[in-house]
């Protein structure tokens, strides 16, 4: 039976304005709050889209980010797994 526990999926979206350079391959959130806080890029991030998602399709979606049901306790089809 899929988990009955709440799972959410949280999109956000990060502007950032620069001179000279682009900033489109940094994909490291770090490395893009530093060049917004201390560097030469001003930028701004804000929630894009937030929706509540089953057991199922966070199992589905920790795979898409490279991670595994596991990270949530879940198994591959989204039910609960023990301690």
């Amino acid at each position: 039976m899929p988990s009955e526990r709440k799972f959410f999926r949280t999109t956000f979206k990060v502007v950032v304005l620069s001179e000279d350079t682009s900033v489109e391959n940094i994909e490291d959130l770090a490395e893009i709050a530093t060049i917004i806080d201390t560097g030469d890029c001003v930028g701004d991030v804000s929630v894009d889209t937030v929706e509540q998602i089953t057991g199922p399709q966070a199992a589905t979606a920790l795979y898409a980010l490279r991670s595994e049901p596991g990270f949530f306790m879940l198994d591959d089809d989204g039910n609960d797994t023990e301690d």
